[in-house]
């Protein structure tokens, strides 16, 4: 009886069977959602398409894919899919708030470029810290952040001239450099879906072109992961 007891008060380990790779379909909601609103910002797709999948699949679905990348402890997905998709539900919420509700009737004059330039803004300082962390990654990752990262500055530039009356042209540079971020991630994201399905890689992504840097290489995480006995 006391063997029995004993036995019954050492704690239970539990091994989860792995998760699927959220990534492909993290990456394909962001690839069509930036097509969609970067073919507006190119001026051939209509406003206003780009909302619905903003809300529910570049937002939501995004998110959702940075939440299992947690369930995986991906550090970097886990980051990226959650960060944009709260980048396309704010985005996404903002133009039905301004729309809808009295929100828009209080923005004068160039206030919503110049708080989308300031938006986009925040949101490129962010990408501009995952583009070279994406390095570790692999090559596909990181030309999806490069390419965002233009995109970002692009649109900024526009958005703050189109504030201060001039040429709205660099919204259209900055359409056209979406819709290459969107092929590239597409791209990438079918690479994660047919090498998942396949024993041996089948699309090419890269290697990572970046180990660690020497000066910081004994510094570790600011929150370590925990470690299993």
């Amino acid at each position: 009886m006391a063997v029995l007891a004993e036995e019954r008060a050492r704690p239970t380990l539990v091994e989860l069977s792995p998760a699927a790779d959220p990534a492909p379909l993290g990456l394909a909601a962001f690839a069509l959602t930036t097509f969609m609103l970067s073919g507006h910002n190119a001026s051939f797709i209509p406003d206003v398409l780009w909302v619905g999948l903003a809300l529910f699949y570049g937002g939501t679905v995004q998110l959702l894919a940075g939440m299992w990348e947690f369930r995986n402890r991906n550090v970097f997905g886990s980051t990226a899919f959650s960060t944009y998709g709260g980048f396309w539900l704010a985005l996404g919420a903002f133009v039905v708030l301004a729309e809808t509700t009295k929100l828009g009737g209080g923005l004068k004059g160039p206030d919503v470029d110049n708080g989308l330039a300031w938006f986009l803004l925040a949101f490129a300082i962010f990408n501009t810290y995952m583009m070279f962390w994406a390095l570790r990654v692999n090559v596909a990752v990181f030309l999806v952040f490069l390419t965002l990262e233009i995109t970002e500055i692009l649109l900024v530039i526009g958005f703050f001239n189109v504030a201060h009356g001039n040429s709205d042209w660099m919204l259209h540079a900055g359409g056209w450099a979406g819709i290459v971020t969107a092929a590239v991630a597409w791209y990438t994201s079918a690479a994660g879906v047919v090498n998942g399905m396949s024993p041996s890689p089948v699309l090419p992504v890269g290697a990572p072109l970046w180990d660690r840097l020497p000066l910081f290489s004994q510094l570790g995480s600011p929150m370590p992961r925990r470690t299993e006995a």
